[in-house]
């Protein structure tokens, strides 16, 4: 059985200029909220974008691990996480520190990941989904596609 969520689906070209701003899609920002949070990706080069209520459930859990392993995530992610409020035109400004993190020079693709968007360097978006093949997810058969 499938469930419905309310969560975040689609990609949107845009261009980041030369202070750092670039246009956030208004549907992404209909579930994200006024305010949301921008932090490092933690697979390829890319940003993750979450909710509030979201983020603080990722705090809560990343606070919780324990060892030198778990302080070191939490200075990697929390010293990279950024609260973000879009403008009155719907525009955001990454921090150059996430932009250089991801290579965000010009060309980007925001996509919505479910319960969180992500921010892309366009050229690599189009490499990683190119070479994704679903019939390498091994659960493939059992899901409502």
């Amino acid at each position: 059985m499938c469930i419905d969520i309310d969560g975040m689906t689609g990609s949107y070209y845009h261009n980041v200029d030369g202070k750092g701003r670039m246009n956030f899609p208004a549907k992404l920002r209909e579930v994200l909220g006024d305010t949301f949070w921008v932090v490092r990706g933690t697979g390829d080069k890319y940003l993750s974008v979450y909710t509030t209520d979201h983020w603080k459930e990722i705090c809560s859990q990343v606070a919780a691990l324990p060892g030198p392993s778990g302080e070191s995530l939490r200075r990697w992610l929390f010293s990279g996480a950024s609260e973000i409020t879009a403008d009155k035109q719907g525009r955001i400004l990454i921090p150059q520190p996430l932009r250089d993190y991801a290579t965000l020079e010009k060309d980007v693709v925001i996509i919505g990941a479910g319960r969180k968007a992500e921010i892309w360097e366009r050229d690599r978006w189009e490499r990683v989904n190119e070479s994704f093949d679903p019939k390498s997810v091994p659960q493939l058969d059992t899901l409502c596609l």
